[in-house]
């Protein structure tokens, strides 16, 4: 009975090729490979290789030694080199439909290696090798400098520490030096300073004293004062307007009281003239003219009257103290007489010495007069109070006269 092994078989390939280059390269390869496992490529391999399995590998060798020369063929050695995955999926593919007529199916195939003897892979090679050896050599300057440059920073930080170092060491010895020295003096230091916030706070008491005695005198003298002037100087200013107002009240009194005489007059006057109408035309227009000359005459005279208190009032008003000396002369005469009046009841006078006694006598008589002078000076003072001007002066007092009624 005869046997057809179904296991996995190894070929090794190890060729020359030529590549497009015309360059030799010598290529290693291993093909694994087995029988397929569907019936038509068991009956395949049964018809070829039972009873001959030791020829399986040849024919495998050969079917790929001569796709892989072919494939190599149209290849450089530089893609040899960079493309192996291309020439091992280009030998497969090529070498496919040969297997399965075989009835064998390929598991793998591996280029191993790609030789050449005349040294072009090796000078390929060096241009590359030359700049990576160059690369390195520049890495190792870097690196050597960079070392060097942090060999002198840390020579510098070790320097720039010990200049630091002596710096503070000076530092803390100056500053050692000036706490002694302000050690030193602390004691007159702070003497004068204590005397000079005694000295602030004096002057903080002394200016508190000040303001506080203006204060006091504010309140205790100027607020008083103001409210004194105030107050007098608002009085003033009432009785001024007040005796203002009275004066022209008064004035307007007697202009009233004219013009009622006035019409009055002139009633009666038109009254006389209507009754003594029968009497005549001649004596009816003498009647008439008499009454409106008596009326004008007490319009006048009423108006003459108030334009004199003006003027009175005015003329108090400019100088007070003439108008009084003018009323006290004007009642001189009058008051002397009324203290000579007390001599009338006396039956008979003896003077002892002679015309001295008399004038003595006389001189008593006018000492009356002029004890009394005084007294009439305040009584129109007081009168003219009531009326006085803005400018402080007093009119006298209007009369009012009544003219005589017309029979």
């Amino acid at each position: 009975m005869r046997h057809l092994s179904l296991d996995i078989h190894e070929a090794e390939l190890d060729l020359e090729c030529v590549t497009t280059q015309g360059i030799r390269v010598g290529v290693k390869a291993v093909v694994i490979y087995k029988i397929a496992d569907d019936f038509q490529s068991i009956a395949n391999a049964a018809r070829r290789f039972l009873d001959q399995e030791e020829q399986m590998d040849v024919k495998v060798h050969n079917v790929f030694a001569g796709h892989l020369r072919s494939i190599v063929g149209t290849m450089t050695v530089e893609d040899l080199i960079r493309n192996r995955d291309v020439l091992t999926r280009a030998t497969r593919e090529s070498s496919s439909s040969e297997m399965q007529r075989l009835g064998l199916t390929i598991d793998s195939l591996q280029i191993q290696e790609i030789e050449n003897n005349s040294g072009y892979i090796d000078n390929l090679s060096m241009p590359e090798a030359a700049r990576v050896a160059k690369e390195a050599r520049i890495a190792q300057a870097g690196s050597d400098r960079e070392a060097t440059q942090r060999e002198q920073e840390a020579d510098a930080l070790k320097v720039a520490a010990q200049s630091e170092s002596q710096i503070k060491q000076a530092q803390a010895r100056a500053e050692a030096e000036r706490a002694q020295a302000e050690a030193e003096q602390a004691g007159p230091l702070a003497a004068a300073t204590a005397r000079q916030q005694v000295v602030v706070q004096e002057t903080k008491v002394a200016e508190l004293e000040a303001q506080r005695t203006e204060q006091k005198l504010q309140a205790d003298a100027r607020k008083p004062a103001d409210a004194d002037a105030y107050k007098t100087r608002t009085v003033a200013e009432a009785e001024r307007d007040a005796r203002i107002s009275r004066a022209e009240a008064q004035a307007r009194e007697v202009e009233l009281q004219a013009a009622a005489d006035a019409k009055r007059v002139k009633l009666e006057a038109e009254a006389s003239a209507t009754r003594t109408t029968q009497i005549g035309d001649a004596e009816v227009s003498a009647t008439r003219a008499r009454g409106m000359a008596e009326g004008d005459a007490v319009k006048a005279t009423g108006l003459a009257e108030a334009e004199a208190i003006k003027a009175r009032a005015a003329a108090l008003a400019q100088n007070q103290d003439a108008v009084i000396a003018q009323q006290i002369a004007e009642q001189l005469p009058q008051i002397v007489g009324e203290a000579a009046k007390a001599f009338g009841n006396i039956g008979q006078l003896t003077v002892l010495n002679g015309a001295e006694g008399m004038g003595e006598m006389f001189a008593q008589v006018l000492g009356m007069g002029a004890a009394a002078i005084p007294l009439l000076r305040s009584a129109i003072d007081q009168n003219t109070s009531g009326t006085k001007q803005p400018n402080g002066a007093t009119p006298a007092k209007a009369r009012t006269t009544t003219p005589a009624k017309d029979s």
